[in-house]
């Protein structure tokens, strides 16, 4: 699994024009799925996000994670985060799960990621929708995380 997550003064998501998520400061995470990911997977992206110290403290140093800054989490599902591009100009996706299996590990990321900020603080787009996503990068601050870690080698191997 992979998140992008980008600090943001505030983040939302809008589905047919109408917004239907919508956080201030903390963090919108795109999230990709990749086939083969498995719940652990999820559970540990998660705990990684959540526990991530990119917030500004009284000093304005990146040294605080959401719970830490009092911030929250907008989810979005975005399978082109596996997007190959190393052939030709346009992207392949076959590293990307399909729909039946990136689902439920989208829903354990996001209630993992409940569990740990609570409820209230984590908000999400709609899986598979069509989205207008709002994000107001602060810093801009972005960082990519991969679970399992071994991901990242068989990526930049390949």
């Amino acid at each position: 699994m992979r998140a992008l997550v980008q600090r943001v003064s505030e983040g939302a998501v809008a589905i047919s024009g109408e917004e239907t998520a919508r956080i201030g400061k903390g963090y919108v995470i795109l999230l990709g799925v990749r086939t083969g990911d498995t719940r652990e997977d999820a559970r540990c992206l998660a705990e990684k996000c959540a526990g991530l110290r990119v917030m500004g403290d009284s000093d304005g140093k990146m040294n605080l994670s959401l719970s830490g800054s009092g911030g929250s989490a907008l989810v979005v599902s975005q399978f082109t985060l596996y997007a190959d591009t190393r052939k030709g100009n346009r992207p392949g996706f076959g590293e990307a799960a399909p729909p039946e299996e990136a689902a439920p590990l989208y829903e354990a990321f996001i209630g993992r990621m409940k569990e740990i900020l609570g409820g209230e603080n984590v908000r999400s787009g709609e899986f598979r929708a069509t989205m207008s996503v709002k994000i107001v990068n602060d810093g801009p601050v972005t960082v990519l995380i991969e679970c399992p870690i071994h991901n990242q080698t068989r990526s930049a191997s390949s």
